[in-house]
């Protein structure tokens, strides 16, 4: 029979907090976001769950094809835009709205020939100093946008670097408001934590917003609030099963460099689960996991197969028994990925994407 690794998507949570999603911004029209193939969730697994949504951003082309092939007819957006000139073409067979932040993409556009003029979203760099044009550049990148016949509307686009936490996002949206306030266009300008931390100082400004990990069920400002404390759900379960019990002595160690010492007597679990799978090597004894539903602990190290569980708060666990590490059990006990990815140094972003090949999936 197969390893018992499994991850889990759970449709009805995908839908549940792209609804709370929407709530938090009832005047806006909702992206979903389902770059790095939908945050390792699948897009093709995802896709009738979120596709209530008024459009999906993303960054690569194939991932926009892999949505027109499922029949999607509504917006796709190329959050990065195009990365050389050849990319406008399928842009224009596909019908992709995508982002201009750069005065060479501007400069491919002016050379693209096209009968279909296009949609795109120009973007300021109001803070975040990572992609789009500084306060003081925005309105000559418009201006040399809207002469271009090669483009048929301009939507205004910046993002928030702290959104997350204390530093909020009013500076930025002021450099944004100053340097857009006569514009025309649609505004697209929040994330997951700006939609459901500062939803009352954006109101109408943003004509769209831009959830992502708050869709898969992470909390973008953990630990501040937890995924609950939003009314979110988590999407995806990894789960396998216990495959072997040891029974210790005080003095016992446990895995490489016998990091963990019994202090008595101790019977632990290995799980058929490692960090050839995607669970995250730094995590150490103490990180929380569920067996049968129940909270205990992680001891030793992380292999690349195996993990071990104290089996203390369990006495009838044994082979076979459930293993949650992150997700919902069979018998609703949760364990936020928020809660692992923090055991690990990181963020649920990173775990979501990291669950590798070999793990197979199933959508419930």
């Amino acid at each position: 029979m197969p390893r018992p690794i499994l991850a889990t998507v759970h449709a009805a949570a995908l839908s549940h907090n792209l609804a709370r999603a929407r709530a938090a911004a009832p005047d806006a029209r909702v992206w979903a976001v389902v770059k790095a193939n939908a945050y390792g969730h699948g897009i093709e697994r995802v896709f009738d769950a979120l596709r209530s949504a008024d459009g999906f951003a993303l960054l690569d082309l194939a991932e926009a094809q892999r949505l027109r092939a499922l029949d999607w007819r509504g917006p796709i957006l190329l959050l990065e835009g195009c990365f050389e000139l050849r990319d406008l073409e399928l842009c224009s067979r596909l019908g992709l709205w995508h982002t201009i932040h750069c005065d060479e993409q501007i400069d491919m556009l002016a050379i693209h020939k096209t009968q279909v003029p296009h949609r795109v979203f120009l973007k300021m760099n109001s803070g975040m100093n990572r992609l789009g044009f500084a306060p003081e550049r925005y309105r000559a990148a418009w201006t040399r946008l809207n002469a271009l016949p090669q483009v048929e509307e301009i939507s205004l686009m910046t993002h928030f670097s702290d959104a997350d936490g204390p530093k909020g996002i009013a500076a930025q949206l002021h450099a944004f408001e100053a340097a857009t306030h006569d514009l025309p266009g649609e505004r697209t300008l929040s994330n997951s934590a700006t939609v459901l931390r500062h939803g009352a100082a954006i109101g109408e400004k943003s004509d769209w917003v831009r959830p992502g990990v708050a869709v898969y069920g992470s909390a973008p400002d953990f630990p501040e609030h937890s995924a609950a404390d939003w009314g979110l759900q988590p999407t995806m379960t990894l789960s396998s099963k216990i495959i072997g019990v040891q029974h210790l002595v005080a003095g016992d160690t446990v895995g490489y460099g016998s990091s963990f010492t019994a202090e008595g007597p101790l019977r632990i679990g290995v799980v058929a689960c490692g960090y050839a799978d995607g669970y995250p090597r730094h995590c150490t004894t103490g990180t929380p996991i569920l067996v049968n539903g129940v909270r205990t602990r992680m001891v030793g190290r992380v292999s690349m197969d195996m993990l071990t569980v104290d089996l203390t708060p369990l006495p009838d666990a044994g082979m076979g028994s459930e293993v949650t590490l992150w997700g919902r059990s069979s018998g609703g006990a949760i364990l936020s990925i928020d809660e692992i990815a923090q055991a690990a140094g990181t963020v649920g972003y990173e775990l979501m994407c990291a669950v590798a090949p070999r793990v197979p999936f199933q959508v419930e």
